[in-house]
């Protein structure tokens, strides 16, 4: 080391100058937090430098960091995305299942039965009246009305009417105690409905709630106009002969005959009530050749108790035709096909 006097230069100039070691770097201290080669290599096999110099050791955390935050990330979106999507989900379930099974309606547990009965009785009684008997008139009507009511329920005492029938019509019941049972009744050549309020409490009580409203006569409908369809001439041609001879046993009613056209299931006549005139249309469809359901109009006569001299009336069936060696009727009942005459 060589040293040189400061004394010449001052005392605030003085300098101390070293003899660099053999060997070594001249600028290896300027970086005081340099960390030798040594050091890091040591850090990457693990030695005591990894913690001065070991980027390796760091890297690998932040490593761990980032799964760490992408995996939270990954939670925080799925809770947003079921969030986000169960009222969605819950609001369209909703509304199939309401669409796809209806709310039960208003009024299902009313004794639609008990009422509709209750309220023809009722109106044999509103809808007869004369002022000869007005008091009779008002004692049958009190066990239907409500306490406090008038006793004739707005009748004016003046007057006669007279209904021959009254039947239930239908009932629209707005709750379970509360509805309108609907008649229709006939006076004279007149038809017309009733609307009639009534009330029923759970214990099987029942009361007119409020006034009747006189309707018009339901409208006569106009029968649809048949398709053209295609017949079997030659089938309805074959059964003539058979369906007059199985009407006439169908008329009597015995058994022992009605055996001979049926197929097994026994078939119950008309037991003498008519006699048969003729059968006057048999109407068969093309179809299988083993069954066919044909119609046919009868004339009848009335006889008996049932008849007055030579009354005759026309109907028709529908009959099931089932063909073995023969053909026979295995079901005979009314016609459901529209008919304008």
């Amino acid at each position: 080391m060589a040293r040189r006097s400061a004394v010449a230069r001052g005392r605030d100039t003085a300098v101390v100058e070293e003899t660099a070691a053999p060997g070594r770097a001249l600028g290896s201290s300027a970086d005081p937090w340099d960390v030798p080669d040594t050091g890091r290599r040591r850090g990457r096999s693990g030695g005591d430098g990894a913690r001065g110099g070991g980027r390796w050791g760091g890297s690998g955390g932040r490593w761990w960091v980032w799964v760490g935050r992408a995996v939270l990330w990954a939670v925080i979106l799925v809770i947003l995305v079921n969030g986000i999507r169960a009222p969605f989900e819950r609001f369209t379930a909703d509304d199939t299942a309401t669409r796809g099974t209806p709310e039960p309606g208003k009024g299902t547990g009313f004794p639609s039965s008990a009422a509709s009965a209750f309220a023809v009785q009722f109106a044999d009684a509103y809808l007869n009246f004369d002022q000869k008997s007005a008091a009779a008139r008002e004692a049958q009507l009190r066990p239907f009305l409500p306490e406090g009511a008038a006793g004739q329920y707005g009748w004016n005492g003046v007057g006669a009417m007279q209904v021959q029938s009254v039947q239930a019509a239908g009932v629209e019941a707005r709750d379970d105690a509360n509805a309108t049972v609907t008649l229709i009744a006939r006076s004279g050549d007149k038809w017309l409905r009733l609307a009639v309020p009534v009330y029923a409490d759970k214990n099987g009580g029942m009361v007119v709630s409020g006034r009747p409203a006189l309707l018009p006569p339901p409208k006569k409908a106009t029968v649809p106009q048949n398709g053209v369809r295609e017949r079997d001439t030659a089938l309805e041609s074959e059964l003539q002969s058979f369906l007059k001879t199985f009407f006439d046993a169908y008329a009597s009613g015995e058994q022992a005959a009605l055996s001979h056209f049926t197929d097994g299931s026994p078939i119950d006549g008309l037991a003498g009530a008519v006699s048969l005139v003729a059968v006057k249309e048999v109407v068969a469809p093309k179809g299988a050749s083993g069954q066919r359901t044909v119609t046919a109009t009868v004339t009848w006569q009335l006889v008996g108790a049932n008849g007055g001299g030579n009354g005759e009336l026309e109907q028709t069936y529908r009959l099931t035709m089932v063909k073995g060696a023969t053909w026979l009727v295995r079901d005979i009942r009314g016609t459901t096909e529209p008919s304008s005459s």
